[in-house]
C-alpha cells in the first residue's frame, strides 16, 4: 500500500511521519508532503478561507498530482483535496482527513471517482474536553477573575455568583447538549465530581454508562445549572425559545461551535440576568470578539483554543489511519465516513 500524507504549520511533516509509521508493515511505502507557510498565524488564514468554501483556488504543494498517481491512500490536515487532484489519483482508495471539518475534501468529486472519505472529529475530543471541565470551574468558581483582580492589586471578595453561595459540583446538574466523541468524554470526566450528569442528544437512542441520563433537550435546559454544548448542529441550538426554559441562575458553556448560539437572544439573556454566568471559547467574529462578551464580569472568554495540545496533533494522524484499518478489516465506525454510501 502506498501512503501519501501532506502535513503543515500545525501537523507538521515529521508528525505525519512518525504517527503513521507504526501502523505500515514493511511492504507499505509513505510519502509526504508539506502544504502552506511554516507560520501559523498565516495558515489560520488558510485555514478560514477553505472553510469559507475557497478549496479550488489554493494551490496544493508541487509534486502531489505525481505522487498521488499510483497512491492507495491520501492523508491531510489542511491541504486542500479538489476533483483534479482526485482524478489524477486512478488507485486511490481513501482520503483520510486529520481534523473534524470536511470542508477541504471534494467529497462529490471523490465519490464520483468511488474513493471513500473520512474526516476525524475525534483527533482533539480529549484536548477539547479538558478544557470545558477548566471553563466549567474557572466560572463557576471565579477563577479567571480572581486572578484578574489580584494581579491588579484586588483583593476581591465579591462576584456576580456569591449571593447565591457558590456550588461544589457535587450539589450540580451538568447538562451535556450532544453526546458524540467529546460530550462522551465531558460526561466521563465530570463523573468523578459527584455531580447529576443528563444528556440530550437526538442522534442518541441510549447511553450505556451508568452516570449518565438521556432527557429531552427542554428537560434538560430546565433542570440543569450547568448547560455545556457540544452540539452536531450546522444551526443555532440556543435560540430565544431554548434560552427561556433554561433554569434561573444557571451557567452556559460554548467549547464548540459559535453558530450553536444565537448571540442576539443571549446577549438579551444576559441582559436579562438569568444566568449567573457563561464561558465561550467560540466566536462568530474571530479573532474580533463582539464587544459585550468582554463588558460582563460573568463572562469567561478564551481564544479558540480549546482543541491546542500537542497531543491533538501529534495523535490525528494515527487516528486517521486507524479509521482507514478499521473500514478494511470490517470495523468501520461509519460516523467518521462521509460518503458512506461508498463502504462495501
Amino acid at each position: 500500500m502506498k501512503i501519501v500524507c501532506v502535513g503543515d504549520a500545525y501537523i507538521t511533516d515529521d508528525m505525519m511521519s512518525n504517527g503513521l509509521k507504526p501502523f505500515l508493515s514493511n511492504d507499505d511505502s509513505l510519502e509526504v508532503f508539506f502544504f502552506g507557510e511554516h507560520d501559523q498565524t498565516v495558515m489560520r488564514d488558510v485555514a478560514k478561507s477553505l472553510e469559507a468554501g475557497n478549496r479550488e483556488t489554493i494551490a496544493v504543494p508541487a509534486g502531489l498530482h505525481e505522487a498521488v498517481a499510483d497512491a492507495d491512500l491520501l492523508i491531510v490536515h489542511l491541504c486542500p483535496v479538489n476533483r483534479d487532484l482526485i482524478e489524477a489519483a486512478p488507485k486511490l482508495k481513501a482520503v483520510m482527513g486529520c481534523r473534524g471539518g470536511l470542508e477541504k475534501i471534494d467529497v462529490q468529486a471523490a465519490s464520483d471517482n468511488k474513493v471513500i472519505v473520512s474526516n476525524n472529529p475525534a483527533h482533539n475530543a480529549n484536548a477539547v474536553a479538558e478544557f470545558t471541565i477548566g471553563l466549567i470551574l474557572s466560572e463557576t468558581r471565579n477563577i479567571c477573575r480572581s486572578n484578574f483582580a489580584l494581579k491588579n492589586g484586588e483583593w476581591r471578595k465579591v462576584y456576580p455568583n456569591t449571593a447565591t453561595d457558590i456550588k461544589e459540583m457535587q450539589d450540580m446538574t451538568v447538562g451535556i447538549v450532544g453526546y458524540g466523541s467529546i460530550g462522551r468524554l465531558v460526561a466521563y470526566k465530570l463523573s468523578v465530581f459527584g455531580c447529576r450528569i443528563i444528556v440530550a442528544d437526538p442522534f442518541v437512542k441510549e447511553c450505556k454508562e451508568d452516570y449518565v441520563t438521556l432527557v429531552p433537550l427542554d428537560d434538560l435546559l430546565a433542570q440543569a445549572d450547568i448547560v455545556t454544548l457540544h452540539a452536531r448542529s450546522n444551526g443555532a441550538v440556543m435560540t430565544e425559545r431554548e434560552f427561556g426554559l433554561m433554569k434561573q441562575n444557571s451557567y452556559l458553556i460554548n467549547t464548540a461551535r459559535p453558530y450553536l448560539v444565537d448571540s442576539e437572544a443571549f446577549k438579551r439573556t444576559m441582559d436579562s440576568g438569568k444566568l449567573l454566568g457563561a464561558a465561550f471559547d467560540v466566536f462568530e467574529t474571530e479573532p474580533v470578539i463582539p464587544e459585550f462578551y468582554r463588558n460582563y464580569d460573568n463572562i469567561t472568554i478564551t481564544n479558540h483554543c480549546g482543541g491546542l495540545t500537542i497531543n491533538s496533533y501529534r495523535d490525528a494522524p494515527g487516528f486517521a489511519i486507524k479509521n482507514y484499518l478499521n473500514y478494511i478489516n470490517g470495523k468501520a465506525d461509519l460516523a467518521f465516513w462521509a460518503n458512506r454510501n461508498q463502504l462495501s
